[in-house]
């Protein structure tokens, strides 16, 4: 070759850092396109999948409840604090509404512990002798979820959050087993996650969430689309007065007997009385 010229195509060292030169499974940017959502899915579905399968995960209780529900201590902070805002300046709307607000939460505390002994109670009863059964499943974040994933831990028993990203960022409670702790960018996939194993779910008063969740399992037992599910509403006395069921029969809206999907009770004991006499304690597969 003549004097100054390359063997190397000047395009060499280009080619090479070019995005379309990196493998399609290490390429993220690639992974995040639209036309991948499919991709995506199925990835989100296999994943918790195989994990829960390596884990020796057989059976779960979801337990679902508000977020915003605060352990009784801080209940009771956040009312002393609402309670002082409101001395400074009585007639203050803003503030009174704030202390009606702490007030009702404080009443709704007694949850924080019922959901921890009911976490306690069925992760000290079934997970024994290196069995996985009736391990408890939670949203992952603050609240009930936590409580229902303390009371795990507080038998040292596994239990499972399965996080979601949002806009504001939901942290995973500190009580989740590290090795099933789980963030799913798509509602569906993680709604799948939760009903996949479930032999039950327990829920707590809350919010849009907590409803969603228990209205779309209540369609997949009325349209028999999933069976074998114990619904347990906690608290007989918010959910009444939360939702008018009587109603829905009178109007036609739901069948009589679909008040047979679900069951009330006040107390962790009576939740997990329901569960095993429906299930047949914690072998059942």
């Amino acid at each position: 070759m003549g004097a100054g010229l390359s063997d190397e195509s000047p395009n060499h060292h280009a080619s090479a850092t070019s995005s379309s030169y990196i493998p399609a499974d290490r390429d993220t940017d690639f992974l995040q396109r639209d036309e991948l959502r499919p991709l995506r899915l199925g990835l989100e579905l296999l994943k918790p999948e195989l994990i829960q399968t390596e884990q020796g995960i057989r059976s779960t209780i979801v337990v679902f409840g508000s977020a915003r529900l605060l352990e009784p201590s801080r209940a009771r902070q956040a009312l002393q604090e609402a309670t002082a805002a409101l001395t400074a300046a009585p007639h203050d709307r803003g503030r009174q509404q704030r202390v009606a607000v702490a007030e009702r939460r404080l009443a709704l505390a007694q949850y924080y512990d019922i959901a921890r002994e009911f976490g306690h109670l069925v992760s000290s009863t079934c997970q024994i002798d290196g069995q996985c059964d009736y391990v408890i499943v939670t949203g992952g974040g603050p609240g009930i979820m936590e409580a229902a994933n303390r009371g795990a831990a507080d038998a040292g028993a596994k239990s499972m959050g399965l996080n979601i990203t949002l806009p504001h960022e939901q942290q995973p409670n500190p009580y989740i087993t590290p090795d099933l702790c789980f963030q799913f960018r798509y509602f569906a996939l993680r709604k799948m996650h939760f009903l996949l194993r479930a032999r039950a779910l327990v829920v707590f008063p809350g919010g849009f969430g907590t409803l969603d969740e228990l209205f779309e399992t209540l369609t997949l037992l009325q349209t028999g689309k999933t069976r074998n599910i114990t619904v347990v509403l906690m608290g007989r006395a918010y959910w009444e007065r939360l939702i008018n069921w009587t109603l829905l029969v009178e109007e036609g809206l739901i069948g009589a007997d679909d008040l047979s999907l679900f069951h009330f009770a006040e107390t962790a004991q009576q939740a997990w009385d329901l569960i095993s006499r429906t299930h047949g304690g914690p072998s059942a597969r």
